[in-house]
């Protein structure tokens, strides 16, 4: 005898009816999609060959699209997603190549994917000025940078880059960093030597010191670097991202080494362009005080006295004379505002020397 037919319960009638829903409204976001596209493509013809990435009007939408998020779905989610749309519309017109410190597997790369898309093209270097020098003799269209973290302060080549660069900031990535160590064989003895960049060991310190106190910390041009080695040579072991563990084939001994929980990154995009003022912009320049008592009080004198509020300081020697030194400053709001411009009006007539690097949105994700 037979067995009955199998009789469909309440379950599966609501599957089914979910599951039907689902796929009538991916073939509508489908549809909305390339007419999302098709308006994207039309725009780029009428630019005529200007000016395709529009850092501001970017932030513009992202911002938007989280205001107007109900959820569930939480809003870096939903920004993420748009972020790809947006990449993928942006490509029809011409993809992009951003240049990054590399080698594959980098944060640097992890920055540009982050705020460029998917549908960009990230171009590898080996070093932060090899990345500035393409995007400067135009051979890719933007740089991404890291500037500082927030456990170990600033990236002083950057910083010393962004003095002489005709570049200028168009856009900043905030990139959550996790350090792994990783290793080829996880079988193997424990290793005789860690690879890492200089600023990935300080920030995996107190980690090392506890569990490898003994083992040889040499710091390389990168961590993708430092997982590449590791790929080559089962004796050693490297401190890296997950990126890196998936190109160089390694395994995750251990996740999270970093000393702070919150340990972060942030980037800055620079390219060829003025970004125009998006809402909530950030300003940052470099300048030179005299050397004379209270010159860096009379540097930010003008600033309070416009009522501009100033969210970093940094100093970085001049490399013009001995113990000369330059002051980097970020500040919020746009040098198209008024009391923006009056702050550096003032500012030039006090100041040796005063370079604007750019104006740019707020890291909206």
């Amino acid at each position: 005898m037979s067995a009955a037919p199998h009789a469909p319960n309440h379950d599966d009638q609501a599957l089914s009816t979910h599951r039907h829903a689902i796929d009538s409204i991916d073939a509508e976001i489908l549809s909305l999609l390339n007419q999302r596209a098709g308006h994207a493509r039309a725009i780029g013809e009428i630019k005529g060959g200007g000016v395709i990435y529009r850092p501001e009007r970017e932030a513009q939408v992202l911002r938007r699209i989280k205001d107007l998020n109900q959820g569930p779905l939480p809003d870096e989610s939903v920004a993420i997603l748009f972020r790809e749309i947006m990449s993928a519309c942006l490509s029809l017109e011409k993809p992009l190549s951003i240049a990054f410190l590399g080698p594959e597997g980098t944060f640097s790369q992890a920055a540009a994917v982050k705020h460029f898309g998917h549908a960009a093209n990230t171009v590898a270097c080996v070093s932060i000025d090899e990345a500035f020098r393409v995007v400067e003799a135009r051979n890719c269209d933007y740089v991404v940078a890291p500037v500082e973290n927030s456990t170990e302060g600033a990236v002083g080549r950057t910083l010393d880059l962004l003095v002489s660069t005709p570049l200028k900031i168009c856009g900043e990535v905030v990139l959550r960093i996790h350090h792994h160590l990783l290793r080829k064989n996880p079988d193997a003895p424990p290793p005789r030597k860690v690879y890492s960049h200089a600023q990935s060991l300080a920030q995996c310190h107190e980690w090392l010191n506890r569990f490898l106190p003994d083992v040889e910390r040499v710091s390389v041009a990168s961590n993708a670097e430092a997982a590449r080695l590791a790929s080559e040579d089962e004796t050693v072991a490297a401190i890296a991202g997950t990126a890196a563990a998936e190109r160089y084939g390694l395994v995750r001994l251990h996740e999270n080494i970093e000393d702070e929980p919150n340990n972060t990154t942030r980037f800055l995009v620079l390219g060829h362009q003025d970004a125009t003022p998006s809402g909530r912009d950030k300003t940052t320049l470099v300048c030179s005080a005299q050397n004379r008592p209270g010159a860096v009080h009379s540097l930010l004198a003008p600033l309070a006295d416009a009522g501009v509020s100033m969210t970093k300081l940094e100093s970085r020697p001049s490399r013009t004379g001995l113990w000369e030194y330059v002051f980097f400053m970020d500040l919020e709001g746009h040098q198209a505002d008024q009391k923006m411009q009056e702050a550096l009006d003032a500012l030039r007539q006090r100041a040796a020397f005063v370079k604007v690097i750019g104006s740019y949105p707020v890291a909206v994700i």
